[in-house]
Formats: structure tokens, C-alpha cells, sequence
């Protein structure tokens, strides 16, 4: 895959997109994708792995003391400034309109359901 061909639109990668697209300058870990975008994380991370390989994405390990906080280290996403762009264009080309989907549901507009 080159840069400029894109990841398949599959409807997991569109819903991934949309989340992010959201506020794409914000970071996002992992399982805010996973609650916005309505697919578990099996799903969401190779999207993920995708979308960084193609320069439509960018990632970072938070910097924290796992133990201290009590939990793992989490892993932040966002879209580059070029990847929000073509995002939006491939989003506008797809082939499967998310309002055809059945049992989809609307979500809340501005942050996590």
C-alpha cells in the first residue's frame, strides 16, 4: 500500500475514522476509539497500525509510572494534518453509508457515550 492509495474503506475503518475525525487534533487512546467507534479493540488496532503506516495517523506512549497510577500505560492516537484531510475525502467516497447500516446507532455528538 502507498501513501497516497488509503486503507480500504471497510465500515470498521470508517467508524474508526469518523471517531477520529471528531476533534482530529485531539489525542485519543485506544479504548475511547473503541467506545466511539463501537468495535472492540481486536478490531480497532490493526485499523490503527494501518492508518499510522500510511502517514494518515501518528501515535505516542503516554509517559507514566504504570504502577504508580495503577494501571498500564496507555497509547494515544491522532490523525496528522495531511491523514484528517484524505480521511474526510475517503470518508465522502465510501461506499457504505453508515446511516444504511442496520442496528447502528447515533452517537452522542462531542465525547464519549
Amino acid at each position: 500500500m502507498s501513501k497516497t492509495a488509503g486503507p480500504r474503506m471497510t465500515l470498521p475503518t470508517q467508524l474508526v475514522l469518523r471517531a477520529m475525525l471528531a476533534d482530529p487534533a485531539q489525542e485519543m487512546y485506544g479504548l475511547q476509539i473503541c467506545t466511539e467507534a463501537g468495535l472492540p479493540s481486536g478490531t480497532i488496532h490493526p485499523i490503527l497500525a494501518r492508518l499510522e503506516h500510511l502517514g494518515w495517523a501518528e501515535s505516542r506512549w503516554e509517559e507514566i509510572d504504570a504502577r504508580a497510577e495503577g494501571r498500564p500505560r496507555r497509547r494515544y492516537y491522532r490523525l496528522t494534518k495531511d491523514g484528517a484531510e484524505l480521511a474526510r475525502d475517503a470518508l465522502a467516497r465510501a461506499t457504505t453509508p453508515l446511516s444504511t447500516v442496520p442496528g447502528l446507532r447515533a452517537r452522542p455528538a462531542g465525547g464519549l457515550a
